[in-house]
């Protein structure tokens, strides 16, 4: 039995070991900050507001008229807005419109190295008079 075990446990570190090679390991979908595309954005997001009391939920989904983009909405307690945006070389750039119509708040950031495309982090500041940034995290759920 020990021996059929240490067996199996050498084939499977071999296994794993060529996958990696090969790569199909773990990091096989981990790109870099400036390799993150449009297919790393899409789905579910949080995020986080410094100097705000409540985060939001973020959902991108491809933008239905313009490839590589991304369009979605965010939820802040039941209040949404629309949003568009896009990902060039890692800096994120993505535009809100309370009405649909109008730009209510514009969001510059960048992904963070060695998230995976998984966080992003850069300011979002509301289109208000006089307009204030507020540092924000974005983090894939």
């Amino acid at each position: 039995m020990k021996a059929r075990h240490a067996l199996l446990s050498a084939a499977l570190a071999a296994g794993c070991a060529l996958a990696h090679a090969q790569g199909g390991g773990a990091g096989a979908d981990c790109p870099k900050g400036a390799e993150v595309t449009q297919r790393h954005l899409l789905g579910l997001w949080r995020a986080e507001f410094e100097g705000l009391p409540r985060g939001a939920t973020v959902l991108m989904e491809r933008h239905p008229e313009d490839e590589g983009r991304v369009s979605g909405m965010i939820n802040r307690n039941g209040e949404r807005s629309l949003l568009a945006g896009e990902l060039d070389a890692g800096e994120f750039m993505m535009e809100e419109s309370a009405d649909g119509t109008h730009i209510s708040g514009v969001w510059t950031g960048e992904v963070a190295e060695g998230s995976c495309g998984r966080v992003i982090r850069g300011t979002w500041q509301e289109e208000k008079d006089p307009p204030r940034p507020y540092p924000f995290v974005l983090r894939k759920l």
